[in-house]
């Protein structure tokens, strides 16, 4: 029996970078796998010179720029960033490292089937810096969640946490390195759950089996 079945990676997503795309990387590498059930149809940065643009052209996946400087404001870069992400007819959009602050038109579009991935245990620490920010709380743990995107900045529905303990001397790099690779872990299983059908996003929450995650999502230790 042929293992390319057409029943598999059904799910198109397309994914948003900025950078370097380590967590691209991640998606690329669990797309590739025989038992996928997602595929990646594009991805797009606001910077040509992106790293991950490489990564995705490497991969054989469609790779675009619309460069935010190129127009005099977001609500006209994010109508060109729509009609460029629309054009590869996506399932799911992803937000994988993208260094943009999206409009209410933007977000409302995709509402429902836009992830983002933040390094800290939201609700704590939104916005930027959020290594040394726990590290300065004296916070015990730390981590990463996979939310939907709504809104309010980081604060859309929490699908999974992972949960990585804060060691005697940890500097904020050490920190933001073990965190990096639980993101590794958590963003292809989130984006598998949404391509299997299991997830969704329900009014203020999420929903995995038809049940109601908590306010933090599922949370995982951290795996090695």
């Amino acid at each position: 029996m042929s293992s390319d079945s057409p029943s598999k990676k059904q799910c198109r997503v397309a994914v948003l970078i900025s950078g370097s795309g380590t967590n691209l990387q991640a998606l690329i590498d669990a797309a590739a796998r025989d038992d996928a059930d997602f595929t990646l149809s594009a991805v797009i940065s606001n910077k040509p010179e992106a790293y991950g643009l490489t990564r995705a052209t490497e991969a054989g996946i469609p790779a675009a720029v619309v460069d935010h400087r190129d127009f005099p404001n977001r609500d006209t870069f994010d109508r060109a960033l729509i009609e460029e992400i629309d054009r590869h007819n996506p399932d799911l959009v992803v937000l994988a490292g993208f260094m943009r602050i999206l409009t209410p038109e933007f977000v409302r579009h995709y509402s429902g089937r836009l992830l983002n991935i933040h390094p800290s245990l939201l609700p704590k620490y939104q916005g930027l810096h959020t290594h040394q920010r726990a590290l300065e709380a004296g916070d015990s743990e730390h981590g990463v969640t996979v939310h939907f995107v709504t809104e309010e900045l980081d604060g859309g529905p929490a699908i999974v946490q992972a949960v990585v303990p804060i060691e005697a001397g940890d500097t904020a790099e050490q920190l933001a390195k073990r965190v990096q690779v639980q993101e590794h872990v958590i963003y292809p299983l989130a984006v598998s759950w949404f391509a299997r059908g299991r997830l969704r996003m329900v009014e203020d929450r999420s929903e995995l089996d038809g049940e109601l995650l908590p306010r933090c999502g599922k949370q995982l230790a951290a795996a090695d």
